[in-house]
């Protein structure tokens, strides 16, 4: 007989009973500090885990687990169970288990060792179990390469293997198909186009928790000379500080924008020949105008700045409708496109992560859309990237720059300025790759753009509300933008 807590007895508990009831106790104070949890604002009124598969026995184990923390909100762990923590790991600490006899549970994530077990796991296959391993075909997955978690994501956890693979850990989870992998696997089938293309995935047996889930997807590695967001920064940094290389100081980066585009419009090129488009109907044109009205009720009940703009952004939406009504092809996009979703690779830019935008139903981001969505988040992005580094130069956000300093305000012209030259470029590129020009769909094209800005300004508000000065300058420009005659 084992006691777990005083009053609590368990007896002959397996070792999967075990850690379920020592995840109960500790996970509730635990995830709450994750950064990939999204229920922080809210009362955790439980953490109960539905599904606790050992997938590697032994000292260290390797546990796969499901969560439940409400109704409908179900996240991933990967955890680990030692006797002892080494130094290295002690940040991934979880707690100390009762019904484990004192062992540390632990993020095992974090752990190069246990990574290295999962992917031997993933290169061997395993399609009878609650859990399941599944590799591309013909995929080459090898074992032995060192791991390193990697930083920098807000939704997921991804794990680098050499220079030769990355294992992406999917953290809030939703039933169905993946869109990510199945964008993947038609850029793969495509060829045409540089992608991180899929070796392997996870998911949950179609019978284990009420249908199939996608948990994991193993990639190969992009080298790059950097992210999008990072690089385009940097260059709009120096050419706000009079650093800048070209001949312009207003028109840094605008070749990598132009390529960029380029990159864009191949990717949605190659998606459209592997998955197919359809032409929007009227009433689809019309359901695509009340969504985006949808977002921006919800938006104006939480962000009092948008009111004054209600009513042109009401009639943008009526406007969509009117003219993609007459005629608008839609297909699989990416979802979610902006500069830190980009790598610039040996070979030019590579387009990554097509899980779509955080928080849409997984329907709506498997649903055909037009390809001018992600144009105008990414035009968005060439915004926020100039004014991101103008926050840097002035060494406060947008919220807390002086109004009428001289030089604060020359510097946000100039910011400005360098945003307009990308989003140029980035137009430019698209075309010249084939992509219909998005400069000829003006009433498209600006709905979208002022969608994703009421988008941004719903997030400043809840998150940073000294960042929500950004979005709020989009709105008002498209706000006042007059739609042409004819």
């Amino acid at each position: 007989m084992t006691s777990t807590e005083p009053g609590l007895f368990i007896t002959e508990l397996t070792e999967g009973e075990r850690i379920a009831a020592d995840l109960r106790r500790l996970l509730p104070s635990w995830i709450r500090a994750q950064r990939w949890f999204a229920g922080k604002d809210h009362a955790l009124a439980e953490a109960e885990p539905v599904l606790v598969d050992v997938l590697w026995p032994g000292e260290p184990a390797l546990v796969h687990t499901v969560i439940r923390t409400g109704p409908d909100d179900w996240y991933q762990l990967l955890v680990g169970v030692r006797a002892e923590l080494p130094g290295h790991l002690g940040a991934a600490t979880i707690g100390h288990g009762t019904a484990t006899a004192g062992r540390v549970l632990y993020d095992a994530t974090a752990d190069p060792e246990l990574m290295g077990r999962l992917i031997e796991l993933l290169g061997a296959e395993r399609h009878d179990a609650a859990v399941e391993f599944h590799r591309m075909p013909g995929a080459d997955i090898p074992a032995g390469l060192p791991a390193r978690l990697l930083g920098g994501e807000q939704s997921n956890t991804s794990i680098a293997f050499g220079d030769r693979m990355i294992f992406k850990v999917l953290r809030h989870l939703v039933h169905g198909p993946s869109p990510e992998l199945e964008l993947l696997g038609a850029l793969r089938r495509a060829g045409s186009v540089p992608s991180a293309a899929p070796l392997g995935w996870l998911r949950t047996a179609p019978g284990a928790l009420d249908g199939e889930i996608t948990l994991g997807i193993l990639q190969e590695f992009v080298p790059s000379h950097g992210e999008g967001w990072a690089l385009a920064v940097a260059e709009a940094r120096a050419c706000l500080t009079g650093a800048c290389d070209t001949v312009s100081p207003l028109g840094g980066f605008t070749e990598e924008s132009r390529a960029l585009g380029r990159a864009t419009a191949e990717v949605h090129s190659a998606l459209a020949g592997q998955l197919g488009t359809e032409a929007l109907t009227t009433a689809g044109a019309t359901r695509l105008a009340d969504t985006l009205g949808v977002r921006l009720e919800t938006a104006l009940a939480e962000v009092p700045a948008l009111l004054p703009h209600a009513r042109q952004l009401r009639a943008m939406y009526r406007d969509l409708a009117e003219v993609a009504g007459k005629g608008l092809d839609v297909q699989r996009i990416h979802g979610d496109l902006h500069l830190g979703q980009v790598l610039r690779g040996e070979r030019g830019w590579v387009l990554i992560d097509f899980e779509g935008e955080p928080g849409r139903p997984p329907e709506e981001r498997r649903s055909p859309q037009p390809a001018l969505r992600d144009v105008a988040a990414m035009l968005r992005s060439f915004d926020y990237a100039g004014h991101h580094a103008l926050a840097e130069v002035l060494g406060a956000p947008p919220g807390e720059q002086p109004a009428r300093d001289p030089r604060s305000i020359r510097l946000a012209h100039r910011a400005s300025a360098w945003a307009v030259h990308n989003r140029r470029a980035f137009c430019a590129g698209y075309a010249e790759a084939g992509g219909a020009d998005p400069r000829v769909r003006p009433v498209l094209l600006r709905a979208f753009e002022a969608d994703k800005a009421v988008y941004e300004a719903l997030y400043e508000a809840r998150n940073r509300p000294e960042w929500l000065a950004i979005p709020l300058a989009a709105v008002r420009r498209l706000a006042t933008w007059q739609r042409p005659a004819g």
